[in-house]
């Protein structure tokens, strides 16, 4: 699995990106169930006493040995001390969303690989920022985000990218678009997104100034890219893809009451 994955391109970095969603969705089969999702106000309190426990894992490393401006590491993630096999897809992830570039393998399948090589290409003052968190957790799901930034030398700005795992606890799997749609229901996911999509847009200084040019230079992509929530699913997309670098990753929020006849009941939010 670990050697499937092709590298970002550095200026889009989204090959990769779609790669990692297949490998991570191939992780999956046959469908989850009993995933109830919970109120917003319930949040904390249910993550605290259901949700798989967590370990901070943060540090900052420099090239060992160098002096003066030097490149550096650093990283803030989780481990998940009870499932070591989610610890590992986290550390592999992150590690594989960095790439090298669109044409060769990344010689690496882990942050300690990817610090290796880090040390033996970078220039003085690149570095790397390497982070996962949970953006939603109740006893039945752990939805973790992931987002790597990296700085070049010389170059304008940072290199970004994000992916979301959805882990269902009781069957140790990541789930896939295609596990939490009906059947035949893709293409109504997508209208949805793009529903959501033009209300996003509508909100957007930057695209308001001449709305036509704007969706002409950033139109529309679907991204299997989604996250569950309490609110909604949430899709969020990598710079460049839909927006300028300046609009950040934006994240596109599809509520419930527009995934009805679109989601598995079992994904619907209990009543």
């Amino acid at each position: 699995m670990m050697a499937a994955v092709q590298g970002f391109s550095s200026v889009r970095r989204l090959g990769v990106t779609v790669a990692l969603a297949g490998i991570l969705a191939a992780c999956a089969s046959g469908p989850a169930s009993n995933i109830s999702l919970i109120p917003a106000d319930q949040i904390a309190e249910e993550t605290s006493k259901d949700g798989l426990f967590t370990q901070p894992i943060r540090w900052t490393h420099e090239k060992p040995g160098c002096k003066g401006e030097c490149p550096t590491l650093e990283v803030d993630s989780i481990a998940f001390p009870g499932v070591p096999k989610l610890t590992e897809l986290v550390d592999y992830a992150l590690a594989t969303m960095t790439g090298v570039s669109d044409q060769t393998l990344a010689p690496y399948d882990s942050i300690a690989g990817y610090e290796s090589y880090l040390w033996q290409t970078a220039a003085p003052r690149d570095s790397a920022t390497l982070v996962a968190k949970t953006r939603y957790r109740n006893k039945y799901l752990t939805v973790i985000e992931l987002n790597t930034w990296q700085m070049f030398t010389g170059a304008a700005h940072g290199l970004t990218a994000t992916q979301f795992l959805n882990w269902d606890n009781a069957r140790a799997r990541v789930l896939g678009l295609s596990d939490i749609l009906r059947a035949g229901a893709h293409d109504d996911y997508v209208a949805a997104l793009r529903r959501a999509h033009a209300e996003w847009f509508k909100t957007r200084p930057e695209m308001q100034d001449d709305p036509e040019t704007a969706l002409r230079m950033w139109p529309f992509q679907p991204s299997s890219n989604f996250a569950l929530t309490d609110a909604g699913l949430v899709v969020k997309y990598n710079s460049y893809e839909i927006a300028p670098y300046s609009s950040g990753q934006p994240e596109l929020l599809i509520p419930y009451a527009d995934l009805k006849g679109i989601l598995k009941a079992e994904y619907m939010p209990s009543t």
